[in-house]
C-alpha cells in the first residue's frame, strides 16, 4: 500500500469546511476539468454508508465505473471514502479538517494499491503519484477559492436562484457552486419541468411557472444561441432572437409578478464595444457599430421592464470564457496538442478573457453586491493578444506553435463570423468588478491555463 498526503490552508473554520463538503454540489465542484471523470450518481452526501458513482477514463474511449462508500463521518472533523469498485486494487481517502490560526487546514490522505501487484507498481507507480499530486493540488485550490467567495454571503439567509440556460457550460458550474453553499437553484427550462428543482418557461412569451418561482430571490439569465455559427441571415436572426425577445419577455413577466425577485443578473458580452483595437475600455465606453454590438445593446435594453419595476439589474458583459469543458479553449486544445497551433491573422487582436471559475464567482458576486447594477465587465484584468494567447497555450502544453492561420483563410472558412470573432478584438477591463471588491482567482493567463489544464 502507498500513502499520498496533501494539505492546504482554508479561509474558514473546520466546521464550515466540513459542511461545504457535505453539501449538495460539492462533489461536482471537486472534479477537475482535465481529468475526464464524470459524476454518475450520488445519494446521502457524506453520511455513513452513502455511495458515489463516477465514470472514469481508462485508455482512449474506454471507461470504467468507480463506486465509493463513505464511512466514519465525524462532523466538523473528518470523513473517509473507500473504493467498492474501481480502477485501484484498494483505495481509502481520509478528509481531515484541522483547526489552525487562520481558519483550518485541509488534509487529504489517500492510501492506495495499484492493480497488478509489484508489476503494477513498477509500471505505473510513478505516474499514479504524479497524477494524484496534480488532481489534489487542483481540488484543494478550488476548495479554498470556493469557500472564500461563498464566505461573502456569511450571515445572510440562503438564496433561491432561478437560472436560464441551465444546460450550458456556465450554468453547469454555477449550479453546484451555489448549492454547495446552501443556496437553492431552480433551472428554468423549455417544456414541462421534470424534477422539483426545475420550472417551465416559454422564452417566446416569457411565461413562467409562477408556483415554482414563489420565494425566488434572484434570476441569472444565461440563455442564448451560440454565436460561433455561420452568420447567414437565418443564423444572425437566431442569435439576436434567442437573446433580445426572450429577455424582454422574461423581464416583463418578472415585472408583472406580485412578489418580484430582488436582482436579475443578465448575461451580455464584451462584443458590446465592437472592434476597439488595443486601447482599454471600461463600462463607460459607448457601444460599437457591428452586428454583435447591436445584439448586445438590444439584449441589455430588453432588461428595461425589470429595471422600471425596481429589480436591481446587472448586465454582465462577459469576455471569452476559458475552460477545457467547452468554448474557445476546448476547440483550440486538439490542434495545439498535436503541435498544429499558431496565431490567427496578425495576432495583434486583443482577447478579453475570463476563466470559467472567475465567471462563476463574478455571477455570485453580482447576486450579493447590493451596490452593483448596470453594465459590469466580466473579464480578467490582463487581456491578451491572440499571439500571446497562442504562444502561452503552446508553452503550457509543451508544443510548438508554428502553423498560423492567415486572415484570408479565416474569411474563407468562417465568413463574417470568423472575421468578427477571430480577427478583431477589444481590451475590456473589469473596473467595476474590482472597485466593488471582487478578487480574481485567475488574473494571469498562463497561471490560469496551467490551473485548468492541470499543468
Amino acid at each position: 500500500m502507498t500513502t499520498f498526503r496533501a494539505t492546504r490552508e482554508l479561509p474558514v473554520d473546520a466546521a464550515t469546511a466540513y459542511a461545504w463538503h457535505a453539501g449538495a454540489g460539492a462533489l461536482e465542484r471537486l472534479l477537475p476539468p482535465f481529468s475526464g471523470v464524470r459524476l454518475c450518481g450520488s445519494a446521502g452526501g457524506i453520511s455513513e454508508g452513502a455511495r458515489t458513482e463516477l465514470s472514469v477514463p481508462l485508455l482512449g474511449p474506454l471507461r470504467t465505473r468507480w463506486i465509493a462508500r463513505h464511512e466514519l463521518p465525524q462532523p466538523g472533523s473528518s470523513f473517509c471514502d473507500v473504493q467498492e469498485r474501481g480502477p485501484f486494487a484498494a483505495w481509502r481517502h481520509v478528509h481531515r479538517f484541522l483547526p489552525s490560526a487562520s481558519g483550518c487546514t485541509l488534509e487529504d490522505e489517500v492510501t492506495y494499491a495499484l492493480p497488478g501487484g509489484a508489476l503494477g507498481r513498477l509500471l505505473a507507480g510513478g505516474q499514479a503519484g504524479r497524477e494524484l499530486a496534480r488532481v489534489f493540488a487542483w481540488r484543494q485550490r478550488r476548495t479554498a477559492f470556493d469557500l472564500e467567495h461563498l464566505a461573502r454571503g456569511a450571515g445572510r439567509p440562503p438564496l433561491t436562484v432561478a437560472i436560464t440556460g441551465a444546460s450550458g457550460m456556465v450554468a453547469g458550474q454555477l449550479r453546484p457552486f451555489l448549492t454547495s453553499g446552501g443556496h437553492r437553484v431552480i433551472s428554468l427550462r423549455r417544456g414541462a419541468a421534470r424534477h422539483g428543482d426545475e420550472a417551465a418557461w416559454d422564452p417566446a412569451s416569457g411565461k413562467i411557472d409562477d408556483t415554482a418561482l414563489d420565494g425566488c430571490d434572484a434570476i441569472v439569465h444565461l440563455a442564448g444561441a451560440n454565436v460561433a455559427r455561420r452568420w447567414t441571415a437565418a443564423g444572425k436572426a437566431l442569435i439576436r432572437d434567442s437573446r433580445v425577445d426572450p429577455t424582454r419577455a422574461l423581464c416583463s413577466a418578472l415585472a408583472a409578478r406580485a412578489k418580484r425577485p430582488r436582482v436579475l443578473v443578465c448575461a451580455s458580452g464584451v462584443g458590446f464595444y465592437g472592434d476597439r483595437g488595443y486601447g482599454a475600455v471600461d463600462e463607460q465606453a459607448a457601444a460599437g457599430h457591428d452586428f454583435l454590438a447591436d445584439v448586445c445593446r438590444g439584449w441589455e435594453d430588453a432588461c428595461e421592464p425589470a429595471r422600471q419595476a425596481g429589480i436591481r439589474v446587472v448586465n454582465l458583459r462577459i469576455g471569452v470564457v476559458l475552460s477545457p469543458l467547452g468554448g474557445a479553449l476546448a476547440k483550440l486544445l486538439p490542434p495545439f496538442r498535436l503541435g498544429g497551433g499558431g496565431r490567427v491573422g496578425s495576432g495583434t487582436q486583443v482577447m478579453s478573457w475570463i476563466s470559467l471559475d472567475d465567471l462563476v464567482y463574478a455571477l455570485h458576486h453580482a447576486l450579493l453586491c447590493d451596490d452593483l447594477s448596470g453594465p459590469v465587465n466580466a473579464t480578467a484584468p490582463t487581456p491578451a493578444s491572440n499571439a500571446d494567447l497562442t504562444a502561452t497555450l503552446a508553452r503550457v502544453l509543451h508544443r510548438p506553435h508554428l502553423l498560423p492561420m492567415p486572415a484570408w483563410a479565416v474569411g474563407a472558412l468562417f465568413g463574417e463570423m470568423g472575421r468578427n470573432l477571430l480577427l478583431t478584438g477589444v481590451r475590456a477591463v473589469p473596473r467595476r468588478l474590482q472597485e466593488s471588491g471582487f478578487r480574481f482567482a485567475d488574473p494571469d493567463l498562463e497561471a490560469a491555463l496551467r490551473t485548468m489544464l492541470g499543468r
